[in-house]
């Protein structure tokens, strides 16, 4: 590793938390002779590319910039150099900087750094809102805020494993959501279809996600999270409050995985091009009656199958009076299966957008997940 990109490393570290782009620029015009440097977030919709310093959005699918978000490789372009700010797959956004040196190893050097600012950006967030306030390009409803907040990340990349996902409509979801984790040998999934309006649906989805968690981080097993969460919803609200949920459990070495649905969203598999629904067998809600028992299902998964999780707001959503439906539904899907999985929530939601001609109303929760075989 160069001394420059040491140094930036060390830079970034010892750099108060809103400073890290002052701090930045400062190590790169000594060591690269960079003259300028501007940080571009993606933005809540995966729809804008917002400057850090407040300057006009980068919109346009065929920028550089988007093309080094959407290929997660560097761009040059008249001088200027596009560098992907991402780390474990959470895309944060592009570093940009002119000139780009034309020494060998220049660019790969820039590279690393870009990748520095964003373990470094990730670890401060949460101190400051000098970075979340940067990436919207309107104002985030209550419940959106509470939402986000809650998500582990958008995106997520492991050697045997992809996964990313996407709330609609992004400054205005209320409660659908998704949460993930993994341990190296087994990665965890689940997703909410939430019910009710404003900030009551975040709190409900909010009780269900911390419940699911506290029972998957004590050890228990998938029908085990399902009963606590249903049991964490039933002493609170006695009924009268409840939601759908899907959780899953995948062994990574195996591609075993196992289900529980709780009157959930849907479990669509891609495999070798062929989209096909996964038959669940439904069982209540969480919250809508004590004491609920949970089964577990298991289906065994195929190197590269692709599993697409989708909310019924994406089916529901209606265009010219008309819903966009399982048919188109399969058919966008089909169209998925080159791109990473990030690329094809984003392109899925969009495609919604554009058939309803603005941002969805209802709530929709779209994930992806790739399994891509065990790892020596």
């Amino acid at each position: 590793m160069s001394e420059p990109v040491n140094r930036a490393r060390r830079v970034l570290n010892e750099a108060p938390a809103d400073l890290l782009l002052d701090r930045i620029a400062d190590v790169l015009a000594a060591g690269y002779g960079v003259t300028r440097v501007d940080l571009l977030q993606v933005d809540y919709r995966l729809a804008a590319l917002l400057p850090l310093a407040g300057d006009e959005p980068v919109t346009g699918p065929g920028h550089p910039a988007w093309r080094c978000f959407d290929h997660q490789t560097a761009i040059v372009a008249d001088g200027t150099g596009f560098l992907p700010v991402s780390m474990r797959g959470e895309r944060w956004g592009v570093l940009v900087v002119t000139p780009v040196p034309e020494r060998p190893g220049a660019l790969d050097e820039l590279t690393e750094i870009a990748t520095a600012l964003a373990h470094e950006i990730v670890a401060v967030a949460g101190g400051t809102d000098v970075y979340h306030s940067a990436r919207r390009s309107r104002r985030l409803t209550l419940a959106a805020e509470m939402q986000w907040d809650l998500l582990p990340g958008r995106s997520r990349t492991r050697p045997s494993f992809s996964l990313a996902g996407q709330l609609e409509p992004a400054y205005a979801v209320r409660g659908d959501s998704f949460d993930w984790s993994d341990d190296g040998n087994r990665a965890w999934l689940s997703t909410v279809n939430g019910t009710g309006e404003g900030v009551a649906a975040s709190m409900l989805t909010s009780l269900a996600t911390h419940a699911l968690r506290n029972a998957r981080r004590s050890g228990l097993g998938l029908a085990d999270q399902a009963a606590l969460a249903d049991q964490a919803i039933y002493d609170l609200h006695r009924g009268d409050q409840h939601l759908a949920a899907l959780l899953m459990e995948l062994d990574l070495r195996s591609g075993r995985l196992t289900v529980v649905d709780a009157g959930s969203p849907r479990l669509i598999l891609l495999r070798g091009g062929e989209v096909r629904e996964l038959p669940l067998e439904a069982q209540f809600p969480l919250g809508m009656f004590e004491a609920t028992d949970y089964r577990e299902q298991h289906f065994e998964l195929c190197r590269d199958d692709r599993i697409f999780v989708v909310s019924d707001g994406v089916t529901d959503a209606i265009g010219r009076d008309v819903r966009y439906g399982e048919a188109a539904l399969g058919r966008f899907l089909r169209r998925t299966g080159p791109m990473e999985p990030l690329d094809a929530v984003r392109s899925l939601i969009g495609d919604l957008r554009a058939y309803v001609a603005g941002d969805l109303i209802d709530d929709a929760v779209v994930v992806c997940l790739d399994w891509t075989g065990p790892q020596d």
